[in-house]
């Protein structure tokens, strides 16, 4: 029987998003106020994160929608 191993999440800073999406700092934050990119989380007093997986998911539906040619409301 295979066995799942499940991983930690992982969080990504911004300038590691930055680096992932290509996307600016403004764009990032821009795109969280129009709710079509994922929120960060709170690490600390002053310090947010994103959980790897949300932006991996985030980049893989924009992978589709530029593959299928459907555009997504934002």
């Amino acid at each position: 029987m295979a066995q799942s191993i499940q991983r930690e999440p992982a969080f990504l800073r911004r300038k590691q998003v930055e680096t992932r999406t290509g996307l600016s700092r403004s764009t990032i934050y821009q795109y969280i106020k129009d709710g079509v990119f994922p929120k960060p989380v709170p690490l600390g007093p002053r310090a947010v994160g994103w959980l790897e997986s949300d932006v991996s998911d985030w980049i893989a539906g924009r992978v589709k929608i530029a593959r299928d040619g459907v555009r997504q409301a934002a």
